[in-house]
């Protein structure tokens, strides 16, 4: 992580300053994909996974480290000054989403990834210097041309060597958000290049159609080839937004049995943080991630059912009988929200032996007690009390494997567990 950033850091301080240097080469052509990087920089939109996407800004930037004419001229500009036109450029983008009236046109969502810039800068970064070095070297000295005559394998090459910057983008990711957060290597590759299926293709055919038409027509070819990409960026802006108020309501529903008096104040909250941790650590997918978090924020909704409100919100204590009926209920009320049917299934498999539950449910039932026995508390002694006893009733009613999983996370200092626990 550090290595990657610290590249990103060279890279940047040689591009600029040799740039500033020697004068910036077709200055025209430069500030032409400056301003489409810059205005896709501003605009980035968030993914599903907390993921987010700047897909006009990285086309442009792609298209212009694959540009070797305008219009039928040679261009001269090198791998230094495709690097400096984006890190500028994309300086530029943030600064003006950082405005307020940016900040109030861009989903809520999107918030989620400004602690990760850094990681997205040095991505960016790296990935237009691969795919910049890869071929400004070949077409400046001639030999692409002499061996690939403009025409379908010319722009054959461009897109597979675009799809191998993408690949390496996706391991770089992968590396990154494992060093940073710790989550299993393996099914963060997963999930990146799963993302690379949908909006990564559109992409790098933005990238190589940009490129190929402003080498034909001009620079008045990059506003035409931009538009499909801006559709699908309005999209894609578009969902997030609805996919955020979704949420937002799915959240409000669950606090309901806190507003009641049923659950502590913040539970829904702590056990669906803590789930989604859990769930990173056993590797699985988007998706799936995505159903757990629904299903623990709403694995309570059926105490609502209840006369009388159990003591500290744990049904553990009750019979059977009535944890079932109590888990059927809240299973009832989740079909009713629209979610998936997977999401009702979770909730209402609470009651169930855990054999016999799918994984997220076994997350969610392990997480919710091991939240019931500490009470939300902070206390490193009681924390470590409830997963021992967590670990002491595995053989019936918590999964071995979560339980696992949610020692090294709580180890770890995940979702406000004890630092420096034992992650055995």
């Amino acid at each position: 992580m550090g290595a990657a950033y610290a590249a990103t850091t060279l890279l940047t301080a040689v591009a600029i300053g040799w740039t500033a240097w020697t004068g910036v080469a077709e200055p025209a052509t430069a500030a032409a994909f400056g301003a489409l990087v810059t205005v896709g920089e501003a605009t980035r939109i968030p993914l599903p996974g907390d993921r987010e996407a700047a897909p006009l800004a990285t086309a442009g930037a792609l298209a212009y480290a694959l540009l070797g004419e305008t219009d039928g001229s040679r261009t001269s500009h090198g791998v230094l000054q495709v690097v400096a036109v984006v890190v500028v450029a994309a300086a530029l983008g943030r600064f003006a989403r950082a405005l307020p009236c940016a900040r109030r046109a861009v989903p809520r969502a999107a918030d989620a990834g400004d602690a990760r810039s850094p990681d997205h800068a040095a991505r960016r970064v790296l990935a237009v210097a691969f795919a910049a070095t890869c071929f400004q070297p070949l077409h400046n000295s001639g030999l692409l041309v002499r061996f690939l005559d403009p025409g379908p394998l010319y722009a054959l090459f461009l897109f597979a060597l675009l799809a191998l910057t993408a690949l390496c983008d996706a391991v770089l990711a992968a590396v990154l958000a494992t060093a940073r957060t710790g989550h299993p290597f393996t099914p963060v590759l997963r999930d990146e290049l799963r993302a690379l299926a949908t909006i990564g293709s559109a992409v790098c055919a933005g990238g190589v159609v940009m490129a190929l038409a402003v080498g034909v027509a001009g620079l008045w070819a990059l506003p035409v080839f931009s538009l499909p990409l801006l559709l699908t960026q309005a999209s894609f802006r578009r969902h997030a937004a609805i996919r955020a108020t979704y949420r937002q309501t799915i959240a409000s529903l669950a606090r309901a049995t806190e507003v009641a008096g049923y659950t502590p104040a913040g539970h829904a909250r702590r056990v669906t943080a803590l789930s989604r941790e859990v769930g990173r650590e056993l590797g699985m997918a988007q998706r799936e991630l995505l159903l757990l978090e629904y299903a623990a924020l709403m694995h309570d909704i059926g105490q609502l059912s209840l006369v009388d409100p159990v003591p500290g919100g744990a049904t553990e204590p009750l019979a059977s009988g009535e944890q079932r009926r109590i888990a059927l209920l809240g299973g009832v009320v989740v079909r009713q929200t629209g979610v998936p049917a997977e999401v009702a299934v979770i909730v209402e498999s609470q009651a169930d032996p855990y054999r016999e539950q799918p994984l997220a449910g076994r997350i969610v039932r392990a997480v919710n007690a091991y939240e019931d026995l500490t009470g939300g508390s902070a206390a490193l002694e009681r924390r470590l009390a409830a997963v021992e006893r967590l670990r002491l009733s595995t053989a019936r009613d918590y999964d071995p494997a979560v339980v696992r999983a949610l020692t090294r996370v709580l180890a770890r200092g995940g979702a406000g567990g004890p630092p420096g626990g034992n992650g055995r």
